[in-house]
């Protein structure tokens, strides 16, 4: 069973979540193709997979000459057929409702063409978007070109990918949201525009892969403790309310210390400013910004984690939360997005408030202080996602919804071309 993956920007830092459905898909017996929108901007090279990941990607932006001429040449043809009119509409309705240039618009229908020439050539009738912004676009483009099928998963609110959303969801087969809270979110929203199977399927973890090699040990005192956060180097990130946590953490007498994995998003100046914080409250000697780092270099930090937090203003669910609960490892994360589906306050984690500096302080101290606290919402934690958050999960749920989809496309009798 062969279909399209589309992630844009693939791979980037934070994409090991796809590339393990992707391993997850191909131990099912299917074989994803990767197609991505462009290289990422912010390098994925810490990750042993990323060059492997790279090889196999067809990326739609900048293409090539040849693509550009088979991309052209189906445009001209699907014209002097008479089919090109449901594009076009389409496209006119985004110029008028949606903030959308025209030489961008013409840009995605382009790479839309692109995608559906891809199709044809290798022999698969769908292909699934992860994300609902202009990657969702190209699909839909491909899908009116060539009744290429294709779903979205939503990963954040609407809002966060642009306009033209009811148009994206109503033509695909079907789709998925991360959370019970997004899901709903995006019912109240586009009623009436969605596809008529619109489930949950949430991200997860690949266990094998972050597995304990040494039994979870609570601090004990007359040590350092080790507080450990991974997490793109973005304000949304909230890095900076955790610096000020350690801060309040070691003037209450607390020997600690906080790693931080993550780079700058798109150099936004935001690890600057992270910086001048840390040297600012005297804790150059107690915080590492270790940077962009592989899975391998995360699973050792959190070998030797105490205690892993996330100050994130509103994660929409949280791979980092995850990896850390999957080894054992007792969390103390902000309560926003759709976070509380995979925390449960006092039973799998601890939850504090956004933006609350001192209510972080005093849930890690609340640890530091009760290690057999500490155990248990390792532990539970450790069964929660273990349980309901892994990859093998949602590969098989996207898998069976494929199948489904290429079945209905194969029988339609229509040819991708």
């Amino acid at each position: 069973m062969s279909f399209g993956y589309l992630v844009p920007e693939f791979p980037g830092q934070t994409h090991t979540f796809f590339w393990r459905e992707i391993e997850e898909l191909r131990r099912l017996g299917a074989r994803p193709r990767i197609v991505s929108t462009r290289r990422p901007r912010t390098a994925a090279g810490a990750h042993v997979w990323a060059e492997r990941a790279t090889a196999e990607a067809s990326f739609l932006f900048p293409g090539s000459p040849g693509r550009l001429l088979e991309a052209t040449w189906l445009l001209l043809s699907t014209a002097a057929r008479g089919r090109l009119g449901p594009l076009t509409r389409e496209m006119g309705r985004a110029l008028e409702e949606v903030d959308i240039g025209r030489m961008r618009l013409l840009g995605l229908a382009i790479a839309g063409a692109e995608l559906a020439m891809l199709a044809r050539r290798e022999g698969w009738r769908h292909v699934h978007v992860h994300s609902c912004a202009d990657s969702a676009w190209i699909a839909l483009f491909a899908h009116l070109l060539t009744g290429l099928r294709y779903s979205l998963t939503a990963h954040g609110p609407l809002r966060d990918y642009g306009g033209g959303q009811k148009a994206k969801w109503s033509r695909a087969a079907f789709g998925f949201a991360i959370t019970e809270r997004l899901r709903g979110e995006i019912l109240a929203e586009l009623d009436g525009s969605l596809p008529g199977e619109f489930a949950v399927a949430p991200m997860g973890v690949s266990p094998e892969r972050f597995s304990r090699r040494t039994p979870y040990r609570p601090w004990v005192p007359g040590t350092t403790a080790q507080v450990f956060s991974c997490g793109r180097l973005n304000p949304s990130k909230g890095h900076d309310d955790l610096v000020r946590a350690l801060a309040l953490l070691v003037a209450g007498g607390h020997d600690v210390e906080l790693v931080i994995a993550g780079e700058d998003d798109g150099d936004s100046g935001y690890r600057g400013r992270l910086e001048g914080l840390i040297d600012a409250s005297g804790l150059a000697d107690r915080v590492a910004l270790l940077g962009s780092v592989s899975e391998e270099a995360v699973r050792a930090e959190l070998e030797r984690a105490h205690v892993f937090a996330l100050a994130s203003h509103a994660e929409p669910l949280g791979v980092a939360i995850m990896e850390a609960m999957a080894m054992g490892v007792p969390v103390v994360v902000t309560g926003g997005g759709g976070v509380p589906e995979l925390v449960e306050d006092g039973v799998t984690g601890l939850l504090a408030r956004a933006h609350a500096p001192w209510m972080i302080a005093g849930e890690i101290a609340r640890l530091l202080g009760r290690p057999e606290l500490a155990s248990r919402l390792g532990s539970q934690g450790h069964d929660r996602v273990i349980h309901r958050f892994t990859s093998a999960t949602s590969a098989a749920m996207l898998l069976q919804r494929v199948e489904t989809s290429a079945r209905i496309s194969a029988g339609d009798g229509r040819s991708l071309s």
